[in-house]
């Protein structure tokens, strides 16, 4: 049978239950290995309910020093009781400065005080017992989140500005660096937002024109990579020099924001290209298309579709790509010729029919390798080819027919 003796407003502060006779601190703590919350309970005595009672400052001290033996438990193991009530005395019954000495001994939960409304200069200084004085039963989840945040940043020897905090703020980046930046003008002080505005004006105008296209080798969703680094190149430069005062934060968080619009962008919009398009102009591709992955699953491509041989090739390794799923050919069969991708090593082999099978033998074709310069590389070899077949490839080389020397020239590019 249990029975709650005390409870407090926040429903996540230990309570004090009766349970067989006795007394015990209920806390909640942590998650088991099917993430439900565990539960943990050692017992207290009357004299240490009194304290809890009458004095929150202690009651959270106290929370926040077993908050770590709950942590050292784990998703399955037991609270150590005896750590847990060997913390009773010294910090519920112990004069201020023995509390103080207990705190620079044992590890403890310094955000969960700083949440409760802790003194957090007081806090730095080791007077623990006095930095509760202005506790609160309601918790500031944010004041934690900053105070951590302030640390990290110490801990790299960064120190932010006005207008870098601002510009952190105005990202939605402040507490944490890898949240999704966003525009956020009415979490600024206005005072500080016109020079914002000018900072974000500056990335603006360095990455016009620039965008961040889809990798559908990784994903239907996917983003390129290259794309993505170079504009961060692009607009970090252009940041710096514009504006070198801001620190490396900052300048990370902008860059972060304009990348990241464009991705979406670049998600949100179909999949053909400009050049993907002029494939429904007048050289329109008159002649079927066959799609293969590495898995010998199959799709054909008419030119009556609605959309793009290019387009529909790149929706097709979208959907199929994967770690074990890295070669992708498009073959025209009327024509004899094809292109084989692979995209595990950058490369690329363009297939032409030399002399068709009779009377039971075999074809005959000439295979020629090409090294590829990532996602954009491919879009304009398979653009290239659906307009002009393999002849138009000609020019996108060199093109090697020896095997072992498209081995050396791919080990001398991946050792660059």
């Amino acid at each position: 049978m249990r029975d709650i003796v005390f409870t407090r407003m926040s429903g996540w502060i230990p309570n004090v239950i009766r349970e067989d006779g006795g007394l015990k601190l209920m806390l909640g703590a942590g998650a088991d290995a099917n993430h439900e919350p565990r539960t943990f309970t050692f017992p207290i005595g009357e004299a240490h309910l009194a304290v809890i009672q009458e004095d929150l400052a202690r009651h959270l001290l106290l929370w926040s020093a077993v908050l770590p033996l709950c942590d050292a438990a784990g998703t399955r193991g037991q609270l150590d009781e005896d750590a847990a009530v060997a913390l009773l005395d010294p910090i519920l019954l112990s004069a201020p400065a023995e509390v103080d000495a207990l705190f620079r001994r044992i590890p403890w939960d310094r955000g969960r005080l700083i949440a409760h409304g802790a003194d957090i200069d007081l806090l730095e200084r080791g007077q623990v017992h006095a930095a509760m004085r202005a506790a609160t039963e309601t918790s500031d989840g944010k004041r934690a989140q900053k105070y951590h945040a302030v640390r990290r940043r110490a801990e790299r020897g960064t120190v932010l500005g006005p207008l870098d905090t601002a510009l952190l703020t105005y990202t939605g980046q402040y507490l944490h660096g890898a949240t999704i930046p966003k525009r956020l003008p009415d979490a600024v002080d206005p005072a500080l937002l016109p020079g914002v505005l000018r900072v974000i004006a500056t990335a603006e105008q360095a990455c016009a024109g620039m965008r961040i296209g889809r990798d559908p080798r990784r994903g239907k969703r996917a983003t390129d990579k290259r794309d993505w680094e170079r504009m961060t190149t692009t607009i970090d430069a252009a940041v710096r020099r514009a504006h070198p005062e801001l620190v490396d934060d900052a300048v990370r968080t902008v860059s972060f924001l304009m990348c990241s619009e464009a991705a979406d962008r670049s998600r949100n919009t179909p999949m053909e290209s400009a050049d993907d398009r002029a494939d429904l102009g007048g050289s329109a591709r008159k002649r079927p298309l066959s799609f293969t992955d590495d898995k010998d699953v199959e799709k054909k491509w008419l030119p009556d579709s609605p959309r793009t041989a290019t387009a529909e090739f790149w929706e097709f390794v979208g959907d199929r790509s994967a770690a074990d799923n890295e070669v992708f050919t498009i073959e025209d069969e009327k024509m004899g010729e094809g292109i084989q991708l692979h995209f595990y090593a950058d490369s690329i082999a363009r297939i032409t029919t030399v002399r068709k099978g009779k009377g039971g033998a075999d074809p005959e074709y000439r295979v020629e390798y090409s090294l590829v310069d990532g996602m954009s590389g491919y879009r304009n070899l398979v653009s290239t080819f659906v307009r002009g077949g393999c002849a138009a490839l000609e020019e996108h080389g060199p093109w090697m027919p020896d095997v072992a020397e498209f081995e050396r020239a791919r080990r001398r590019r991946d050792a660059e």
